[in-house]
C-alpha cells in the first residue's frame, strides 16, 4: 500500500490570466483564452488538494502578471529555507518580489533571493535526498550551486534539449520522497533530456516510470504526487495506467485553458516543505 503524506501548497488564481505574450512554445497569443474557464479549472485543483487532505494558501494575482497563476516558479523551498527566483524573460520578472514578500509576511525567516537566473520549482525537483535542477532554457546551470549553497542539499543537474519542454517540471516530476527504507521514485520523459542526463537519470531511478510522446504532449508530467494520489492532466491516459499499475491512485483533471500558457497542475503549485 502506497500512503500518502499530506502536504502544503501554495498557489495563486488566474484571476488575471491571459497569453498576451509568447514566451514558451505552447503560447499563441493569437489563441483565445477563456479567463473564467481558467479559474474553473484552477479551482477544481485547488479543492481537489483539499479533498486529498493537504492544505492549500494563496497569494493575491496582480494585475499585468498573467503567468502569476504558475506559482511553482516563484521559489524553492526546503526545511522552511526558501530560494526566491529570479525570471529569464522580461514578462514574468516582477513576479518574484510579490512572492517573496508573501513568504516574509508569513513567517518565514531564511529568505535567499538569487544572483543567476533560476525559476524555482519550475527546475527544482526535491527527491528527499536530492535536488533534480534543470537547465537548457531557462534557469543557468551556475544557479545549481547556488541552490546548493542557499538550500543546503546535494544537486544534481540535468540538461533539457526539447524547447516545448522548457521547464524541469514538464518532463518530470516526483512519486514519492526517499525515505530511511526506500529510494525516491520518479516518472519522466527520457527524449526531453541530453544523452548524458538520460543516463544519469537511467543510474539514479531505475525502477522510474517512463512516459511516452503523447502524455508528454499534453504536459502530462507536469503532475503532483503525495506519495499516493497523483494528479495530473485529463488527457494522459496511458501514463496513468502506468502510475496504477504501480500501485498509485492517478486523479486526472482539466487543465486545457492553463496550458495555452505551457501550465499544469505543477506549474500551479509551489511546494512549502517546512
Amino acid at each position: 500500500m502506497r500512503v500518502p503524506t499530506p502536504r502544503q501548497y501554495l498557489m495563486c488564481p488566474p484571476r488575471h490570466f491571459a497569453v498576451t505574450y509568447a514566451i514558451n512554445p505552447w503560447m499563441d497569443p493569437d489563441v483565445p483564452v477563456d479567463t473564467d474557464r481558467a479559474v474553473a479549472q484552477w479551482t477544481a485543483l485547488r479543492d481537489t488538494y483539499v479533498r486529498l487532505g493537504h492544505s492549500v494558501s494563496e497569494i493575491e494575482p496582480q494585475p499585468g502578471l498573467p503567468d502569476m497563476v504558475f506559482a511553482a516558479n516563484s521559489g524553492t523551498v526546503i526545511d522552511g529555507r526558501v530560494l526566491g527566483a529570479r525570471f529569464r524573460s522580461a514578462e514574468r520578472a516582477a513576479e518574484a518580489e510579490h512572492f517573496r514578500r508573501w513568504f516574509v509576511e508569513n513567517g518565514f525567516r531564511d529568505v535567499t533571493m538569487p544572483a543567476e537566473t533560476n525559476e524555482a520549482e519550475g527546475d527544482f525537483a526535491w527527491t528527499g535526498r536530492v535536488l533534480l535542477a534543470g537547465t537548457g532554457f531557462r534557469t543557468d546551470p551556475r544557479a545549481h550551486a547556488e541552490a546548493q549553497e542557499v538550500l543546503g542539499v546535494p544537486v544534481v543537474s540535468l540538461r533539457l534539449t526539447d524547447p516545448r519542454y522548457y521547464h524541469l517540471d514538464t518532463a518530470l516530476f516526483v512519486l514519492a520522497e526517499a525515505t530511511d527504507t526506500r529510494p525516491a521514485q520518479v516518472a519522466y520523459y527520457p527524449e526531453a533530456f541530453s544523452p548524458g542526463s538520460r543516463r544519469t537519470l537511467e543510474r539514479m531511478f531505475p525502477d522510474a516510470v517512463l512516459a511516452g510522446a503523447d502524455d508528454a504532449a499534453c504536459l502530462g508530467l507536469n503532475a503532483v504526487s503525495d506519495g499516493r494520489n497523483v494528479v495530473l492532466p485529463v488527457e494522459a491516459r496511458e501514463l496513468a495506467e502506468r502510475l496504477a499499475v504501480r500501485g498509485f491512485e492517478p486523479v486526472p483533471l482539466d487543465i486545457s485553458e492553463l496550458r495555452k500558457s505551457g501550465g499544469g497542475p505543477k506549474c500551479c503549485t509551489l511546494e512549502i516543505r517546512k
